[in-house]
């Protein structure tokens, strides 16, 4: 393999431990904000793959206190950043019907 090749394997590697490191945390973030495991992780999920780091931080910058899933949209939309807004809007509805393929068994 070449030097080339091997470079990137290694950085697809690194980029898929550091997404599974950013979706630990928002998952966390999110419980921690009130809402159920299964629906955390599959925002969590559906999140990390969408969102920027810091679009990310800025959901973390909010330290909610435990609200249900309508209370934290609600919040969220006060960020002002319409792209952050409409996945996780899109991500809470997904997820919480369980329309979301993240939230469907495999």
């Amino acid at each position: 393999m070449s030097k080339f090749g091997t470079a990137a394997l290694l950085a697809l590697a690194l980029a898929g431990c550091v997404s599974k490191l950013a979706e630990g945390r928002v998952r966390t973030a999110l419980v921690d904000a009130g809402l159920s495991h299964p629906n955390a992780a599959c925002m969590a999920e559906r999140m990390t793959d969408r969102l920027t780091i810091g679009q990310l931080r800025k959901l973390q910058a909010l330290q909610l206190p435990k609200r249900s899933l309508s209370d934290y949209v609600t919040t969220v939309r006060r960020v002002g950043d319409r792209e952050l807004i409409e996945v996780t809007v899109s991500s809470a509805l997904l997820c919480a019907t369980g329309f979301a393929p993240e939230k469907r068994p495999g």
